[in-house]
C-alpha cells in the first residue's frame, strides 16, 4: 500500500522518464534568460526604446503569473502528459515566432512561450510528488539543477551564437527551440501514471481550492514570491550597481555569472537535505541570512570583497529556489494538491518578480542613490526569513 510510485516503472522507462524531466526542466529557463545578453541587439534590430525592452522582459513573468493558477485545472481535465506535450508544442512555436524580425511576432512569441513555461513550472513539482514519492528531494534537486544550469549556459552562449553572421540575434534565440523540440519527443502522451491504490487515486482527483484560505499556503507563496523578487532584482540591476562601484561592464557580468554558477550545486544539494528534515527552518534561516549578508556586503563593504558577497547571494539564491520547489511537495498531501500549491505560489511569486525590479528602479530614481533600493532588498530578506520560518516548520500531513 505504501510502495513508491517510481517502483511501478521498469528501469528503462524510469530512465526515459528522468531524461524527459531533465529536458523539460531545461526548456523552462533558457528561453527567458537568453534574452538579457541580447537586449542591445534586439533593441537595435527591432528599433524599439529601452522602455519597450523593459516591457518585453516583464512579459514572460506576467504570463507566468496569469497562467500558473490555471495549470492544475488544465492538467486535471486533459492529463499531465498531454498538457505538457501540448505546452511544449506552444513553447517551440513561441520561440520560433519570437525569433522572426518584427515587434509584433516578438511580442506574440514571448507571450506564448510565457504561457507554455508557466504550465511546466507548475506541473513539474506535482509530477515529482506523484511519481517519486520517496525521492522527492533527489528529483527536485535534479530538475532544479537542470533549470539553473540551462539558464547559466543560455546566458553564456547567446552572444557567441548571435555573432555568427548567418544566425544573428534571431537565430540565437530560435536555437533554443531545438531544446524544447527534443523535450517534446519524451512527452508524447503514453497514458498517465496511475496511483498505487484507490485511496490515493481518490485524493488526487479532489480539488484543493481551500489552499487559497490556508495560512501555510500563503507563507509558502510569499516565500516563493520574495525569493523571486530578490533574484530578479539582482539579475536586472546588480550589473549597473557594480559598475557604479568601479567595475568594468565585463567584470560586472562575470560577477553575475559567478553568482549563477555558485547557486547550481545548491539547487541540487538543498532539496536532498530538506527532504530528510522534518523541519526546514534551519535551512530557511541560513538562506535568508546569506541573502542579507551578501546584499549588505555589496552595499557597504569594499569593492574588493564583491566576489565573496556574490558567492553568498548565489548560495542563498540556489537554496531559496530549491526550498520553494520542495515546499510544494513536502507540505501537501497528494500530487493534485502539490500542483494547486505550485500554481498559487508561482502566480503570486512571478507577479512580485515582475514588479520587483520596477520598484527597485523607482526607488533609485526617487532617492538618487543605490542605498535605498538595496536596503529594500535587505528588508525583503528579513521578510523572507519570517515567512520561511512558517513555511518550513514541521507539519503533519
Amino acid at each position: 500500500m505504501n510502495k513508491t510510485k517510481d517502483k511501478q516503472l521498469n528501469r528503462p522507462r524510469v530512465g526515459f522518464f528522468i531524461i524527459g524531466i531533465i529536458l523539460l526542466a531545461s526548456s523552462l529557463r533558457a528561453p527567458v534568460t537568453s534574452v538579457g545578453p541580447l537586449v542591445g541587439m534586439i533593441r537595435e534590430g527591432l528599433g524599439i526604446s529601452n522602455t519597450t525592452v523593459g516591457m518585453l522582459t516583464m512579459l514572460p513573468l506576467l504570463a507566468f503569473a496569469l497562467v500558473s493558477p490555471m495549470a492544475a485545472k488544465i492538467s486535471r481535465k486533459f492529463g499531465r502528459d498531454r498538457t505538457i506535450f501540448f505546452s511544449l508544442i506552444v513553447l517551440t512555436f513561441g520561440i520560433i515566432l519570437r525569433s522572426m524580425n518584427g515587434i509584433e511576432t516578438f511580442l506574440l512569441g514571448t507571450v506564448l512561450l510565457g504561457f507554455a513555461i508557466a504550465i511546466g513550472n507548475v506541473l513539474l513539482p506535482a509530477i515529482i510528488k506523484e511519481s517519486f514519492v520517496t525521492r522527492i528531494g533527489l528529483m527536485t534537486g535534479v530538475y532544479a539543477a537542470s533549470m539553473n544550469l540551462s539558464s547559466a549556459i543560455a546566458s553564456g552562449i547567446t552572444v557567441p551564437l548571435a555573432s555568427i553572421s548567418w544566425l544573428g540575434w534571431q537565430g540565437a534565440l530560435g536555437a533554443f527551440g531545438l531544446l524544447s523540440l527534443t523535450a517534446l519527443l519524451f512527452w508524447i502522451p503514453k497514458g498517465e501514471i496511475k496511483a498505487t491504490n484507490e485511496e490515493n487515486s481518490d485524493m488526487n482527483t479532489k480539488k484543493s481550492s481551500g489552499l487559497w484560505k490556508s495560512t501555510l499556503a500563503w507563507k509558502i507563496t510569499l516565500f516563493m514570491g520574495l525569493q523571486s523578487l530578490i533574484f530578479y532584482s539582482i539579475i536586472a540591476w546588480f550589473p549597473e550597481i557594480l559598475q557604479q562601484k568601479g567595475m568594468t561592464a565585463a567584470s560586472a557580468g562575470w560577477m553575475i555569472a559567478l553568482m549563477q554558477f555558485t547557486l547550481l550545486p545548491f539547487t541540487f544539494i538543498i532539496p536532498i537535505i530538506a527532504g530528510k528534515m522534518e523541519s526546514q527552518r534551519l535551512l530557511v534561516a541560513m538562506t535568508a541570512g546569506l541573502f542579507f549578508l551578501g546584499i549588505s556586503g555589496v552595499t557597504f563593504s569594499s569593492p574588493v570583497l564583491i566576489p565573496l558577497w556574490m558567492i553568498s547571494i548565489g548560495i542563498a539564491s540556489g537554496s531559496a529556489f530549491s526550498l520553494s520547489m520542495m515546499f510544494f511537495g513536502l507540505k501537501t498531501r497528494n500530487s493534485n494538491e502539490a500542483a494547486e500549491m505550485s500554481g498559487m505560489a508561482q502566480s503570486v511569486g512571478y507577479l512580485l518578480a515582475a514588479f520587483g525590479p520596477l520598484l527597485f528602479g523607482l526607488l533609485k530614481d526617487v532617492t538618487g542613490d543605490w542605498t535605498t533600493p538595496l536596503a529594500f532588498l535587505m528588508a525583503t530578506s528579513v521578510l523572507l526569513f519570517i515567512f520561511g520560518m512558517g513555511a518550513g516548520k514541521k507539519i503533519e500531513i
